[in-house]
């Protein structure tokens, strides 16, 4: 059996990335990645753009190609949630709570979907710590964000990017327009750190999957706007590009529907995060039972660990104990190109591409520097 890629927290992972850039602008501790010096830099990242997917078709992406780089990792799960929150706070999963796609909520006793949650909760009653962005600005770097529209105010975006001006694209293809937002963004302040989102990529392999045709056109379209974004910045601007998972083809074959297999939901009272990465949520005293029945089932297709074991594992980095119970009492991570389904979540039933565990697909991903 493989084993599961286990993040490098506190040296190489997207945690890392914002620190690393402060440092270099004169704020926080030493850079532990690298980075390039600058006193302006735009992150420009890219929704599921896996550094394995990239270096297998380095002919449809010659910009993204041809730049100096490495690869570093996501945190555990491998999802947009838990990647952009660990890249806007500079912390690990463990630290700041977001624990997957969605996550057994304590406060009120149900499983909170991380990317849609219901209005009236604050992203400071998720995730109260300070992000990155919030301790640039109080060492008066300026920020800004270009993300969709429909992502300002969102639950996500006040858990994980608080603080940055939000320039808002309106029109996603448009990529002469988010060049001129992008220009905006960094022009602020005498030193400057921003934020550039792109998604298109993740959609497509969502729907289509990594290596369809389609996944394959939008690489093209994703490297062509990153070379927009590249030439039409100003000279001393530091680009950075990076990525907050891969992605991996789902084969039907080996997918899992947990709703029709009793003895994998007996004493579990709810499941949460998603196919490739699925929070057990067990009654008091039951986690080890779960945990071998999934064990029996599954055997080498997933690795199934107990909280307390992925912890000691170092799965999510150090672990708060205000945090601790929104990580499942048993943890499922696919090792091979399966998916745990549930009816409750119809909307996994019709993915082909999927992320979230621990395979090197999924957590690797690219550091690239301009």
């Amino acid at each position: 059996m493989i084993s599961p890629v286990i993040p490098g927290y506190g040296a190489s992972t997207l945690a890392e990335l914002l620190p690393s850039i402060g440092s270099q602008l004169g704020f926080g501790p030493a850079d532990t990645l690298g980075i390039a010096a600058a006193e302006r830099y735009l992150v420009l990242l890219i929704d599921g753009l896996g550094h394995e997917q990239l270096d297998r078709h380095q002919n449809l992406a010659p910009y993204l190609a041809s730049l100096a780089g490495r690869s570093i990792t996501c945190g555990v799960p491998s999802t947009t949630a838990t990647s952009i929150t660990s890249f806007g706070t500079g912390l690990p999963p463990g630290a700041h709570g977001i624990a997957g796609y969605s996550f057994w909520y304590p406060p009120s006793g149900e499983v909170l979907n991380a990317l849609r949650w219901a209005s009236g909760l604050s992203g400071l009653d998720v995730q109260p710590q300070l992000t990155y962005f919030e301790r640039l600005a109080k060492a008066g770097i300026g920020t800004a964000t270009v993300a969709p529209a429909a992502f300002a105010g969102t639950g996500l975006t006040e858990v994980a990017l608080r603080d940055p001006h939000f320039l808002a694209v309106s029109d996603e293809a448009d990529v002469a327009n988010r060049c001129v937002l992008a220009n905006i963004a960094v022009s602020s302040g005498e030193r400057n750190l921003s934020y550039c989102y792109e998604r298109l990529l993740d959609k497509t392999g969502h729907a289509h999957g990594v290596d369809s045709p389609q996944w394959r056109d939008a690489l093209v379209w994703v490297d062509g706007l990153a070379r927009a974004l590249r030439e039409r910045l100003p000279e001393e601007v530091r680009l950075i590009i990076t990525a907050d998972h891969g992605m991996v083809d789902i084969a039907p074959t080996a997918c899992v529907m947990a709703d029709d297999e009793p003895e994998l939901v007996a004493d579990v009272h709810a499941i949460a995060g998603e196919a490739r990465f699925r929070h057990l949520m067990a009654t008091r005293g039951t986690a080890d039972r779960v945990a071998q029945r999934w064990r029996d089932r599954l055997g080498e297709a997933a690795w199934v660990l107990t909280r307390d074991e992925a912890i000691s594992a170092g799965w999510f980095g150090a672990v708060s104990t205000r945090f601790r119970d929104r990580f499942g009492d048993v943890v499922v991570a696919m090792a091979n190109d399966g998916a745990i389904l549930s009816r409750k979540y119809p909307g996994e039933l019709r993915l082909i591409g999927m992320h979230g565990s621990m395979t090197s697909a999924e957590m690797s991903v690219p550091l690239l520097i301009d």
